[in-house]
């Protein structure tokens, strides 16, 4: 009764989360696009932050813009993606833009000295994530590809415990994250190659983060592998898109990996747990999470010994004591902890450092060469000289 009880009260606390008082000084955020993901990734979180203000949108069409800014309490509406970014009181630009226009318009707005929170995958190339990166250093800007799932204290938790060798050494990982095919129509941006499309660009991206996250022996970063084992896809609508990778690679100490993603399983496979978790083969037993992508609406940690009894874990809040309440999601961690390094705070024990996304774009890029899809097509812009 009292998980059920737990449950509803999150949820109920995800759906409409309290609004406080804004400080003064705080950070003001232009958003690019009227995205769907928007209100969940940031409009809601900021609602419990004082440092936050959601102040600007812009999108391709006014009219969708005004209507988004309308809806979610936004207090400007600019004409186009560049009047935003020429601003001067906004500090901060979220660019959840399709993946093709990420390099473009998180860079024009990094040369306009904003910080940018960037939805993943950064860029379509790890070329492009590296020239982001060396602008932002150049600009003196935080810049962050928003691996959210990486903020919440439950994947920390599940870390500790590979990490304290409880089972042994770590043999194999699997991970996995895949969606109905419901969730969205054959027209979507996921399925157009000219705009970085396909399944590894998407849910394949946490599945490779969490991999390399799992199989690291640091706690805070994450870890390259050391080869592409073997990638399969199946394609859909265009024989460059694929709806479904899997893809298995070699780690240092002897650890095998093997990534799922998929945009079309069966609402079945969904609902049981056969979609987004995290499982980890060691030597004495084996450590699955179910649904380590969003595990404050619902996860367990189920550590399983050989011959010894299984043991749940559920974590919503941080174990050393870091701000944090049972209700917030993933992005509210991350908002946290994002604000804080705007602000030149503490920031705490977790980032998604530079190496990291590097990392993470060239391995999709060798897990598309594969395949033989290729990668995504690269950004037309190019960055002036600083």
């Amino acid at each position: 009764m009292a998980s059920i009880l737990g449950f509803v009260r999150r949820v109920s606390k995800i759906a409409s989360p309290p609004s406080v008082p804004k400080n003064e000084g705080a950070l003001k955020f232009g958003i690019l696009g009227a995205a769907a993901i928007g209100p969940e990734a940031l409009i809601k979180p900021a609602r419990s932050h004082a440092d936050v203000v959601i102040y600007a949108v812009a999108a391709r069409d006014k009219a969708r813009a005004q209507e988004y800014a309308d809806k979610h309490g936004i207090t400007k509406v600019h004409d186009s993606y560049q009047d935003l970014l020429d601003d001067p009181e906004i500090d901060v630009v979220y660019n959840p833009l399709p993946n093709g226009l990420h390099f473009e318009w998180t860079a024009k707005a990094l040369l306009a000295g904003k910080h940018v929170l960037l939805e993943k995958p950064a860029t379509d190339t790890a070329e492009e994530a590296r020239a982001l990166f060396e602008l932002a250093e150049k600009q003196g800007r935080v810049l962050l590809e928003a691996f959210h799932y990486r903020f919440h204290p439950a994947i920390r938790r599940l870390k500790e415990i590979i990490l304290s060798q409880e089972l042994g050494n770590v043999k194999s990982i699997t991970t996995s994250l895949a969606i109905p095919k419901q969730a969205f129509g054959d027209d979507d941006i996921r399925y157009n190659h000219a705009l970085g499309g396909g399944a590894q660009m998407d849910v394949g991206g946490y599945t490779l983060n969490a991999l390399r996250y799992l199989a690291s022996p640091s706690q805070e970063t994450a870890v390259n592998p050391l080869e592409v084992l073997s990638a399969s896809s199946i394609t859909y609508l265009d024989p460059k898109i694929d709806r479904r990778t899997t893809a298995t690679f070699s780690f240092p100490n002897d650890i095998v990996g093997t990534a799922i993603c998929d945009f079309q399983i069966g609402w079945l496979d969904f609902l049981t747990g056969n979609a987004i978790y995290a499982s980890v083969e060691c030597e004495g037993g084996k450590i699955d999470m179910a649904n380590f992508l969003l595990p404050t609406i619902w996860h367990s940690i189920n550590v399983k010994p050989k011959g010894g009894k299984v043991r749940t874990e559920k974590v919503y809040t941080p174990l050393d004591g870091a701000p944090g309440e049972e209700w917030w999601t993933t992005y509210r961690y991350q908002l946290e902890t994002f604000v804080n390094r705007v602000k030149g705070r503490d920031s705490g024990p977790v980032w998604i450092e530079k190496e990291d996304t590097l990392g993470n774009m060239e391995w999709i890029e060798r897990v598309y060469a594969k395949t033989e899809l290729g990668s995504r097509p690269a950004s037309q812009f190019k960055v002036p000289t600083v």
